[in-house]
């Protein structure tokens, strides 16, 4: 983790955005750090994710914390997976950039290794 991508308070310094389309997901400081053990699949279209198989994929550990779901300038959703919804950018539907669980309605996970800060 660079933490240069972290401010003194603990929250995104930079802006974040899609890796593939320079969509802005996060404006700065609208995210906090936080350390958690999620398996994101591997990164393809909104189409091929929502299917259920078992997809290659990474576990990741450092990832943008959002607590409200209209803090994001720009994000999808897939259609649940189990308990699960994977976070997409709204533009180019590309993903999954993060990991979110519908029986906690407070937490969306960006992964740092998913998206690039500008």
């Amino acid at each position: 983790m660079d933490p240069e991508l972290v401010s003194p308070d603990g929250k995104n310094s930079k802006a974040v955005q899609c890796q593939r389309c320079d969509s802005t997901v996060l404006l700065p400081g609208a995210a906090q750090y936080a350390r958690r053990e999620l398996f994101l699949p591997s990164m393809r279209k909104k189409t091929a994710l929502g299917d259920g198989s078992s997809p290659d994929g990474d576990i990741l550990h450092d990832h943008w914390l959002v607590e409200d779901m209209y803090t994001f300038e720009n994000v999808g959703f897939t259609k649940d997976v189990g308990k699960i919804k994977f976070l997409i950018c709204a533009d180019c539907e590309i993903g999954p950039i993060g990991w979110h669980c519908l029986d906690d309605k407070k937490t969306f996970y960006v992964a740092l290794d998913r998206v690039k800060h500008e």
